[in-house]
C-alpha cells in the first residue's frame, strides 16, 4: 500500500473501510500537506532504523575485534611467561594447558548439569567456579579431572583434591614428598643402583650420573625444605610433620591432600572448598601462597573473601551454562548486577514493542483496505529478535523459629578449666566468660586451641575439670557441626527423617514448612538424602537442630558446603534470630556479618578480643609474614 493509501485508510471513520463523504478543495489541500509531512516522518524514521541497525553491527564488529585482540595479546603474554619460566618439556605453545570447552553437555543419573556450555581456561589464570548447590560444579570439577571432557590436552597435568591421603605408616613428611612421583621414581633406580654394590662398573657409574643429573634437574635436593613449608603454613608443626598419616584425623588428612598437591604443581589444580578443614591463620596462609601459584586455578569455594584475594576470573554456573566474568568475585556480583539490569531492560523495550505492533494487527486483521499494512507488521514481528526474559535464581531464606522469651545472662562461666587427661595440663583454664539472650560471639583461633570443646563444654557434653558453669534452666541449646552432617539417614528423604524425629507430636504440613524455611523445597524434601548435595545437606541439618526453637545456636562451622548465596541468607537469617549465637568459623564475611564479638582461643585459655575482625586478621597476617 502506498503513502496515500495508507494515511487515506488512517482517515477511515470506522475500522471496516466504509465509504467517506466527497473532500472539498482546501481538505484535499490540507490532505496533501499530511501525505508529505507523512512521508517525511515515515521516511526518517526509517533512516533512523537504518542508521542505528548499522550502529549496533558496527559496535558488535569492534566487540568481536577487540575480545580478539585481547585474546592474542593474552596468549601472546602466556607465551612469552612460558618461555621465560624455562620449565622442562615447556613449548611454544604453553604446552597446550588451556582448556577450551566448547558446546559441552554433561549429565548424571538422567540429570542435565550442563548442555551446551563453553568455557575458555588459560593457562596461568586463577578462576572461582561458583553456583548454587547441586548445579554441578563438583562434577565438573570430576570430569575435568578425568579428562572426560574434549578440549583438554592428554599432555596437561591435572589434580582434583578432593579426598584425604591414606591413613598408614608414613609420616606426613613422606607422604608429601611421595606425591612427586617422578622423584619418588629417581630415588628408587638409585637406590636400587646402588643396593648391587657394583656402582664402581662403568655401566653402573653412567647409569647413577644420568639419574643424578634428572634429580638435580627438578632441584630434588631442596624438595623436603619445600615440603615441609608447605606443611608449616598448613599448621603441620614439626612434631606434627614426623607423625604417621594414621595418626591424624580425617581432616588433618585432608590438609595433607592438599599439601601434596601445592607440592606437585600441576599445570591445573582443581579445588573443591579448600579451606573447610582449615582455621582462619591457615585460610590467609592459602591465599597468600595461591596468589603466586604458577598454574592454572580453578576454585569451588563459599567464602567470597578468599575468592576474592585469589581469583583473576570467575566462572558462574547457571541454568546449565557457564558464565566467564573477568575479575574477582565481587567484580563478579557488579558486572552481573548490570548485566542482569540492561537485559531485563531490553526485554521490557521488545515487549513493550511487540505488543504495540500486535495491537495494530489484532485491530485491523480483518480490515481490507489495511491488509497489506497488517501482513507488513505480521513480518516485522516475526523478524523481531528475541530477548531473553531475566531468569535469576530466587532468594534463598534461612527462617530460625523465635525460641520466645528468656532475659538476661543464659550462661556463666567461673574460673572454669579442662582437660582431656587428669595427669596432664588442662586444655583450657581460666575461663570467665558469660552469654546474655542476645550475644553474637565468634570463636576464633588456631585448630586444636579448644574451640570446639568450650562448644561442649557449653552443652553438657564434656564437664569442666574445675570451675563452675551456670546455665539458666529455661534455655534450649542446640548445637551444629560437621558430624551432624555426616551422620544423616542417607538412604531416608528429609521429610521421613522429620517425621521420624518429630511427627508424633506435629503435623507433617508444619515439617515441611520448617524444611521449607532453610530452602528444602518440598521437591527435595522427598529425595534421598545420599542424592543431596553437600550444600544441601547442611541446610537439612540446620532444619533438623532447631526445630526445637532453641534459644542458644552452638555453629561449628557453619558454612562449610554451603554456597556464596546460602551464607548470605544464613547472615540474614542469624542476624534476625531471636537468640544467642556462639559460633566457631573461618569466614571471614560470615564473620564480620553476624558477630558483634570475638573470642580469641590462644595459650590455654579464651578472651575477648579487643579489636574488630579487620585487626584480628591483620595481626595473623603479620605473624605469617614474619
Amino acid at each position: 500500500m502506498s503513502l496515500k493509501e495508507e494515511a487515506g485508510a488512517m482517515d477511515s471513520s470506522d475500522g471496516f473501510g466504509s465509504i467517506s463523504a466527497p473532500k472539498t478543495a482546501m481538505q484535499k489541500e490540507l490532505e496533501a500537506k499530511r501525505l508529505a509531512a507523512l512521508g517525511k516522518e515515515e521516511g526518517r524514521a526509517a533512516a533512523k532504523g537504518v542508521k542505528r541497525r548499522e550502529k549496533e553491527e558496527k559496535e558488535a564488529a569492534r566487540e568481536a575485534e577487540r575480545e580478539e585482540a585481547e585474546w592474542a595479546r593474552e596468549r601472546s603474554m602466556l607465551s612469552a611467561t612460558a618461555s621465560a619460566a624455562g620449565r622442562t618439556g615447556a613449548n611454544t605453545s604453553q604446552r597446550a594447558c588451556d582448556i577450551r570447552l566448547v558446546d559441552v553437555t554433561v549429565s548424571v543419573a538422567g540429570k542435565v548439569l550442563l548442555e551446551d556450555a563453553s568455557c575458555l581456561i588459560l593457562l596461568g589464570h586463577k578462576y572461582g567456579l561458583i553456583g548454587r548447590n547441586g548445579t554441578g560444579k563438583t562434577t565438573l570439577l570430576r570430569h575435568l579431572a578425568a579428562k572426560a571432557l574434549p578440549g583438554i590436552s592428554a599432555g596437561t597435568t591435572i589434580l582434583h583434591v578432593e579426598q584425604e591421603v591414606e591413613a598408614d605408616e608414613r609420616s606426613a613428611l613422606e607422604c608429601v614428598l611421595q606425591a612427586d612421583v617422578v622423584r619418588s621414581g629417581l630415588l628408587a633406580k638409585v637406590a636400587e643402583v646402588e643396593a648391587r654394590g657394583d656402582s664402581s662398573s662403568a655401566e653402573d657409574a653412567a647409569v647413577l650420573a644420568e639419574l643424578y643429573e634428572g634429580l638435580n634437574g627438578i632441584d630434588a635436593d631442596s624438595a623436603p625444605a619445600r615440603a615441609a613449608a608447605i606443611l608449616s603454613g598448613l599448621q603441620f608443626d614439626v612434631d606434627m610433620q614426623g607423625k604417621k598419616t594414621k595418626a591424624f584425623s580425617g581432616g588433618w588428612r585432608m590438609r595433607l591432600a592438599l599439601a601434596r598437591a601445592l607440592f606437585v604443581q600441576p599445570d591445573v589444580l582443581l579445588l573443591d572448598e579448600p579451606t573447610n578443614h582449615l582455621d582462619l591463620h591457615a585460610v590467609l596462609w592459602l591465599e597468600q601462597y595461591l596468589v603466586s601459584y604458577p598454574g592454572t586455578l580453578l576454585i569451588v569455594s563459599h567464602a567470597r573473601d578468599f575468592l576474592n584475594g585469589i581469583c583473576t576470573d570467575m566462572v558462574h554456573l547457571h541454568r546449565h551454562k557457564l558464565h566467564q566474568y573477568k575479575g574477582n568475585y565481587d567484580s563478579f556480583e557488579k558486572t552481573r548486577a548490570e548485566r542482569l539490569l540492561n537485559q531485563q531492560k531490553a526485554f521490557e523495550n521488545s515487549e513493550a514493542k511487540r505488543e504495540h505492533i500486535q495491537e495494530f494487527i489484532d485491530k485491523f486483521r480483518y480490515n481490507a483496505k489495511r491488509s497489506t499494512l497488517v501482513q507488513s507488521r505480521i513480518k516485522a514481528l516475526a523478524r523481531m529478535a528475541e530477548v531473553e526474559a531475566v531468569e535469576d535464581d530466587g532468594e534463598y531464606h534461612f527462617t530460625f523459629p523465635d525460641p520466645g522469651s528468656v532475659r538476661g545472662t543464659v550462661l556463666n562461666f567461673q574460673d572454669v578449666a579442662f582437660g582431656y587427661s587428669p595427669a596432664g595440663p588442662p586444655l583450657l583454664q581460666g575461663l570467665n566468660l558469660s552469654i546474655d539472650d542476645r550475644s553474637r560471639v565468634a570463636l576464633v583461633g588456631a585448630n586444636g586451641t579448644g574451640k570446639s570443646t568450650l562448644l561442649k563444654l557449653i552443652t553438657g557434653d564434656l564437664a569442666p575439670t574445675s570451675g563452675w558453669i551456670t546455665r539458666s534452666g529455661q534455655v534450649r541449646y542446640a548445637m551444629f557441626g560437621q558430624h551432624h552432617v555426616e551422620s544423616l539417614d542417607l538412604r531416608r528423604s528429609p521429610l521421613a527423617v522429620m517425621v521420624e524425629r518429630f511427627g508424633e507430636h506435629h503435623k507433617e504440613d508444619a515439617l515441611r514448612s520448617h524444611l521449607a524455611g532453610f530452602g528444602v523445597t518440598a521437591d527435595l524434601g522427598k529425595r534421598p538424602i545420599r542424592v543431596l548435595s553437600g550444600g544441601q545437606k547442611c541446610r537439612v541439618a540446620l532444619a533438623l537442630m532447631t526445630f526445637t526453637k532453641p534459644h542458644v545456636l552452638l555453629l561449628d562451622e557453619p558454612s562449610n558446603h554451603l554456597d556464596i548465596d546460602s551464607v548470605d541468607a544464613l547472615i540474614d537469617g542469624l542476624s534476625s534470630f531471636e537468640g544467642a549465637v556462639l559460633m566457631v568459623s573461618h569466614d571471614g564475611w560470615l564473620i564480620e556479618g553476624v558477630a558483634k564479638e570475638l573470642w580469641n582461643c590462644e595459650g590455654g585459655t579464651i578472651d575477648v578480643f579487643k579489636g574488630e575482625f579487620d585487626d584480628y586478621k591483620r595481626r595473623l597476617v603479620k605473624e605469617i609474614n614474619s
